[in-house]
């Protein structure tokens, strides 16, 4: 006859799971990065995503989430595009330097251009997909996103750039 298992323990009073203890443990899920881009009145604008995912083949969706608080979410929610740039695995301070605050992320050393609708296409990531924006949805303290994919270019199909653990990391395939 099996043990029998101890009880679970309460759910909290609010009925959600402590702060603390929903970060660690979304941290053990590898999450892909990318870094969205847009234009607005001449000003290139961009963050760095973890939550960016398909939605839908058939229109062709996707979506990522930004929180309230950023400072960039009012230039990206204002253009009429964006750009979702799908980073390689050696990209590890690319992303980095776009999750920063209160620096010119387009500045040296990172290499961009133009897109044929305007958006900032970065250098040597490994997909490019530029989008319409659909749809926005306040959910919790973040915003979701959903795009309208309009264009899709692979550069490369080599390794994702991964998040993990709040550290940036590459994939390894298993044998």
């Amino acid at each position: 006859m099996p043990e029998p298992r101890p009880a679970a323990p309460p759910p909290p009073a609010s009925g959600a799971v402590d702060a603390a203890g929903f970060r660690q443990a979304l941290a053990v899920h590898a999450a892909g990065v990318v870094i969205i881009t847009a234009q607005t009145d001449g000003i290139p604008v961009g963050l760095t995503a973890t939550s960016f995912s398909s939605v839908s083949l058939d229109p062709p969706l996707v979506s990522f989430y930004v929180d309230r608080s950023s400072t960039t979410w009012p230039w990206l929610r204002s253009a009429d595009h964006f750009a979702v740039n799908v980073l390689a695995s050696d990209q590890a301070d690319l992303a980095a330097r776009f999750a920063r605050k209160d620096i010119d992320r387009f500045a040296e050393p990172t290499r961009w251009r133009p897109g044929t609708l305007g958006a900032p296409l970065l250098q040597d990531v490994s997909a490019h997909l530029i989008c319409l924006p659909r749809e926005t949805v306040d959910v919790g303290d973040h915003i979701l996103v959903v795009g309208l994919v309009a264009e899709a270019r692979v550069h490369s199909a080599g390794r994702p750039l991964i998040y993990h653990q709040g550290r940036f990391g590459r994939f390894i395939a298993h044998p």
